[in-house]
């Protein structure tokens, strides 16, 4: 049964020029894990890969029902690429399955997660 659904999309230049800009911005949405996978990236891929786990972190926050906050932070989320280079929520907060789909043009990410009971 589905118990939430969260679309988002985001401007890959601007969650990558913040990101140049205020190096400090990393560290506040991705994971030490994920820092470390984000340097296996460069250039556009780079950009890809941080706009990628903003949007869908941001999807994740709107299918769970409270948004980015108090009750849910960018750090209390993980998303990692599993061996076969399909990205996959490895820390969250819902009991159930989460299911992440991320796609982009070379301007814009979009992202969509479902939240599962089970």
């Amino acid at each position: 049964m589905i118990y939430g659904l969260g679309i988002d999309l985001a401007d890959i230049d601007r969650v990558w020029d913040l990101a140049v800009r205020k190096p400090e911005f990393i560290a506040k949405f991705l994971t030490p894990r994920e820092q470390s996978e984000l340097t296996k990236f460069k250039g556009i891929h780079a950009a890809e890969f941080v706009a990628g786990r903003w949007s869908a972190k941001e999807a994740y926050s709107k299918a769970y029902g409270t948004g980015i906050g108090h009750e849910l932070s960018f750090l209390d989320l993980e998303l990692i690429n599993n061996a076969a280079g399909r990205p996959e929520f490895t820390k969250h907060p819902f009991a159930g399955r989460v299911h992440v789909s991320i796609t982009h043009t070379n301007k814009l990410v979009m992202t969509e997660v479902i939240l599962e009971q089970v």
